[in-house]
């Protein structure tokens, strides 16, 4: 009778067996340390479950799961930009499939060394912008300190809100070849990744969720719960405004600023939509002036405050660092904590951690010798085939270090001539580090596991009950086998890290617990450039729907009618010609060009992917805002025109693309109608559709309806305002002048007329922030009452191309009059329908 422990041995022995097939191609670099395996060849401890995991569901499951992660982070817009891609620098977020395993023990070690370094960081912080008594002790020269363009002299003397210099401390980490973990470089001034971590994490939950509950792999939620927790009780007011401080949509990681605001309720903000005011920083909203606290800063210091730091930087707050100052707000991180991620700080800090703290650090950093110091500089110009040349102060070095470190043994002999004079004459500027040679861990790729280098960077917060340190960290991978620097701007992956707990994970929320929730129906006031956004996000997601009615209806009358069109299709080429949809040069070519070059050309500004390209780039603005969902419409819908067109194409295709496009912005409509809250940013998203469709329908009867129209155009202008089967139900008749204006002109209950919208309009003011009944109304609110009264005093036959031009003009007055009102003022830009006005 067998026994029962043979089952389990046959389980064990099928697990080995899977994981040896596995990891039979795997071929781990001489010299360096591999996570994956040991010297021999074997699997760690703690990776074996995952192994085994991944035998037990076969190459075709794997992959199939980890393309599930890449759809999951594409449908969220997770992505990234890269500064000198000349096609607009936005791509999908690169993630590398497997996490980085590391077990309890370890981490532990880990998390004691990095809380011991940011209360090292923290401490020299103090005594820099304090007393400076490291400085005239002599334990670190003073060009170290006043040579570097982080440190800010109107931060000396400050005491930062809250008591501390830090509240986010990151470090990146690599492993040498013995196994032990060092410092590679430390992050102060605004850490980035956190945000990215946690996507990292969401996607592959989702693709491995019963291995990472199975292996106790410890949540996230709680540093962020802590984090979240520690900045707002820098709140003195009271009313827990907290801004999460971005230089805006061109940074290469405005994705994660938005992500992290939505996440962890802050207001996501630009400088632009701040003011100082008596030493208090206040957010512009269409309510009026708010005050903000706190503000989690992702700005670097310098561009903070034009007035007293950088004068030419456009992305910083007027005043902001009076009010620091003052203590009427607490930024997070201070101003000038960049002054020790510098690398030229790096060569004392391991002497600077048993003055401060009067214990050696736990964690080493890269050996780093700081040529402005004669024996330093010698000893530099000796080893320089074995070393890293890197700027002392992350600014570029002319002549040598323009584009940031080199590698001693890679330089010509021209740039090695260059590098050493440059250390010569330039020494405070220029350190030289010990070349590292990063450990790899295991990737999946192409059905087989590989091993690359990698950069693991930890995350610490200061919190209400100490410093907290992330269980997990953003892995960045190197693309390439011979890598000693990892940059997701030079092609690298991320991963997610998987730390393993002996004990099943208590379950984390972000959330609070549930007897202890608010009942709130309001989200908070809303900021003037995020309802400027909304407004513009409305505005060019109707002209991309009124643009794709015309070229839909010019198509369909193209290839059902033996004559081309009639009459309606010389009509509808000129609106497309107004409308900055097709360039001069198509005049004369056949009319299937012009629709082929508005839905798939670039031209014109007011060609469909323009607009498309325009309403994605404003949704990006206010992400933070939108539903993913929405999101994701919107970048399906610019998929769909990037299609390319096929050679030969005819007004059947052209047809079935702009209907196909047509019914995706329905679907962006219809989750804005069903789901978003009827608050302020809906009412601007929906008052720009309003003016933009009244504008479009004004041109569309200008240009169909003359003193004797015929039926097609008629016809065309019923289509164009999507009328057709209330005519038909309604009159059951040929197409006639009068009942055709009134329907689409006049007709208070069809949601496509000039009427509907006018008193749609109308609403939306009333019930906006700053309307008061008793007091003299604002220019806008007398326009659409003025508007108001012209479609009830008049009937549909005194509608002449001259009144409806007046409408036409009276709308784009309103347009301005709300963004006068409202919104931040800004250079305006023209646009193409303006142009045309």
């Amino acid at each position: 009778m067998p026994s029962r422990t043979e089952p389990q041995a046959r389980t064990r022995r099928f697990e080995e067996a899977a994981v040896e097939a596995l990891l039979a191609q795997y071929k781990p670099l001489p010299g360096v340390h591999d996570e994956l395996v040991d010297g021999e060849g074997r699997p760690r401890a703690h990776w074996t479950s995952l192994l085994a995991a991944l035998a037990e569901m076969g190459v075709e499951e794997v992959n199939r799961r980890f393309r599930a992660a890449d759809r999951h982070l594409y449908r969220s817009g997770v992505f990234y930009r890269v500064y000198d891609d000349p096609n607009g620098g936005e791509r999908p977020w690169p993630i590398s499939h497997l996490p980085l395993v590391i077990d309890a023990a370890e981490w532990r070690a880990l998390e004691r060394g990095l809380i011991q370094r940011a209360q090292m960081l923290e401490g020299l912080l103090s005594d820099l912008y304090g007393e400076g008594q490291l400085v005239r002790a002599g334990a670190l020269p003073a060009a170290v300190v006043a040579g570097n363009p982080d440190f800010l002299r109107p931060m000396v003397g400050v005491d930062p809100h809250g008591g501390s210099f830090l509240k986010i401390y990151a470090a990146d980490l690599g492993r040498g070849p013995d196994g032990r973990w060092w410092v590679l470089s430390d992050r102060t001034q605004s850490p980035s990744g956190a945000g990215y971590a946690l996507e990292n994490r969401i996607a592959i939950a989702r693709a491995l969720p019963d291995l990472a509950r199975s292996l106790n792999v410890m949540r996230l939620a709680g540093y962020f719960q802590g984090l979240r927790a520690g900045l707002t009780k820098l709140d003195r007011s009271g009313e827990g405004r907290v801004g999460l401080l971005t230089p805006g949509p061109l940074n290469e990681t405005y994705f994660e600023h938005a992500y992290l605001a939505r996440y962890l309720g802050f207001v996501l903000l630009e400088g632009d939509d701040l003011t100082v005011r008596d030493n208090v920083v206040y957010v512009r909203t269409v309510a009026g002036l708010k005050r903000v606290d706190v503000l989690l800063r992702r700005l670097d210091a310098d561009y903070a405050d034009p007035l007293e730091l950088n004068p030419s930087s456009h992305l910083g707050v007027p005043g902001l660092m009076q009010a620091i100052r003052a203590g009427g707000v607490a930024v997070a991180n201070a101003l000038g904590a960049g002054v020790v991620e510098a690398p030229a700080m790096m060569g004392f800090l391991p002497r600077l951690g048993q003055q401060v703290l009067g214990e050696a650090p736990i964690l080493p950093n890269v050996a780093t010798w700081w040529c402005g110091q004669p024996a330093e500089r010698e000893r530099v110009l000796d080893s320089l085939d074995d070393l890293v040349i890197s700027p002392a102060f992350r600014r570029p070095v002319p002549g040598a270090l323009e584009n940031g470190p080199v590698i001693g043994a890679d330089l010509d002999p021209a740039q090695r001539a260059a590098v050493e004079r440059a250390i010569r004459t330039r020494g405070v500027d220029i350190v030289g580090q010990e070349a590292v040679r990063l450990s790899t861990m295991p990737v999946w790729s192409n059905g087989r596991l590989e091993p690359r280098p990698f950069i693991l960077r930890i995350f610490v917060a200061a919190t209400e009950n100490g410093w907290t340190v992330m269980p997990g960290g953003f892995c960045r991978v190197s693309d390439t086998l011979d890598s000693r620097a990892v940059s997701m701007q030079g092609g690298g992956r991320s991963a997610d890290v998987w730390v393993l707990d002996a004990a099943p994970v208590e379950q984390t929320s972000l959330l609070p617990a549930p007897d202890t929730v608010e009942v709130k129906r309001q989200t908070g006031p809303l900021p003037s450039r995020a309802a400027d956004n909304f407004f513009w996000l409305g505005r060019y997601v109707e002209r991309a729907e009124c643009t794709l009615r015309l070229l839909r209806t010019l198509a369909g009358r193209l290839s059902s009618t033996a004559d081309g069109g009639g009459g309606s299709v010389p009509a509808l080429l000129d609106l497309l010609q107004s409308w900055g949809a097709v360039p001069d040069e198509l005049t004369r070519a056949r009319p299937i060009r012009h629709v082929l070059a508005a839905l798939a050309g670039r031209e014109r500004p007011g060609a469909l992917p323009n607009l498309i390209d325009s309403a994605r780039h404003t949704a990006s603005v206010i992400r933070d805002r939108l539903s993913p969902d929405a999101w994701r419409t919107l970048a399906d819908l610019g998929l769909t025109l990037d299609e390319p067109v096929p050679p030969g194409s005819a007004e059947p295709d052209a047809y079935e693309r702009a209907d196909r496009a047509l019914r995706a912005l329905a679907a962006f409509s219809g989750l804005a109608s069903e789901n978003m809250n009827r608050l302020a940013g809906w009412r601007f998203l929906d008052l720009g559709r309003r003016i933009e469709r009244g504008i479009a329908v004004c041109r569309f009867a200008r240009a169909l309806v003359g003193e004797t129209p015929s039926a097609s155009t008629l016809d065309v202008l019923l289509e164009l305002c999507d009328s057709q089967i209330t005519y038909r139900s309604r009159y059951v008749m040929v197409e006639s002048r009068a009942p055709v204006l009134d329907l689409v002109l006049l007709d208070p209950v069809n949601p496509r007329s000039l009427a509907f919208q006018i008193a749609a309009i109308s609403d939306h003011l009333d019930v906006l922030p700053g309307h008061a009944g008793d007091a003299l109304p604002p220019p806008e609110e007398r326009l659409v009452a003025r508007l108001s009264a012209s479609m009830k005093a008049f009937d549909a036959v005194e509608f002449d191309d001259a009144r409806l031009a007046k409408v036409e003009a009276q709308l784009m007055e309103l347009s301005n009059d709300v963004a006068e009102r409202y919104f931040i003022h800004r250079q305006p830009v023209e646009t193409p329908w303006d142009l045309q006005a």
